[in-house]
């Protein structure tokens, strides 16, 4: 990072990079959801980041012959935001105790929904995002509405021993969030997450998650925006319903488009298969037996 403030602090557009920024393109597409009158959830602290971020107009960026990235994922990321608050809360109300957002980005969760209570809720990140996300809500009047615990770890190194030393507890039943993180990883690395979330477990914890296929279209949109945007997605794992599956999971795979259809939504124009260039989406959950 590089990069200061007058008042010594770090800039937040500095700040951030790589996983951190895509992050704020997250943010854009949850704000246009929010301003919409037929809106699937609410969001008013996303634009809290995006004024805090500099300039978001790269990701209004489009290819010469082809749709931009705003136009390809902002159903997906609506509808997905949606999906995964009901089955978090749904796994909070339902006995799990602690709730672990991995990666969490721009997620504004802890803030914009109704935990039950004595939720713990633990929200897991690089430090300089868990900083720009502090900064950006400081003097809004934003409050979490549970136990919030920030947890400073990277997912390449000990994060396991990083979430038990802020008060995790492998012995209680936790949902598990990995948003728009699956498809950013390689398999292997996948496999090793997926390992460690299963050790943290305690038998009926929940996993709600996204994945998608990589596409023509998609990776166009993306080039569009950065050339660090278009390497940023590595695959994941090949067959989600199998990969949860071998480690105890019982998980619960949708298409994307048939979760849009019950919210009133189009299907997603990078997951539309009367498109060319397209690829499959899913949404995501799992229950630990």
């Amino acid at each position: 990072m590089s990069g200061t403030t007058p008042h010594g602090r770090r800039g937040p557009a500095a700040a951030l990079s790589g996983i951190g920024d895509t992050s704020v393109g997250v943010a854009v597409l949850r704000a246009m959801e929010h301003g919409r009158p037929d809106r699937l959830f609410e969001d008013p602290y996303a634009r809290r980041f995006l004024q805090a971020s500099g300039g978001t107009e790269k990701w209004a960026a489009k290819p010469p012959d082809g749709r931009g990235f705003l136009e390809l994922m902002a159903g997906q990321v609506a509808v997905r935001t949606s999906f995964l608050d009901r089955a978090l809360l749904d796994a909070a109300g339902g006995g799990c105790g602690q709730v672990v957002l991995l990666a969490s980005g721009m997620d504004a969760r802890p803030y914009r929904l109704g935990w039950p209570a004595g939720t713990r809720l633990f929200e897991l990140d690089f430090p300089e995002v868990l900083r720009f996300k502090r900064d950006a809500l400081s003097g809004c009047g934003a409050v979490p509405r549970c136990a919030h615990v920030e947890v400073a770890a990277d997912l390449r190194e000990d994060w396991p021993g990083s979430l038990r030393a802020a008060g995790f507890d492998p012995g209680i039943p936790t949902a598990w969030l990995a948003e728009g993180l699956l498809y950013g990883l390689p398999t292997e690395a996948a496999d090793l997450l997926l390992a460690d979330v299963t050790r943290l477990s305690a038998p009926g914890s929940a996993l709600a998650a996204d994945h998608a296929e990589d596409s023509p279209i998609l990776r166009a949109a993306r080039a569009a925006v950065s050339a660090e945007l278009l390497g940023l997605w590595r695959g994941g794992p090949a067959d989600p319903d199998a990969w949860l599956r071998e480690l105890g999971w019982s998980p619960v795979v949708r298409d994307i488009g048939e979760v849009s259809a019950e919210y009133g939504r189009p299907v997603p124009p990078a997951f539309d298969p009367a498109l060319d260039g397209t690829g499959r989406g899913w949404l995501i959950t799992a229950v630990l037996v």
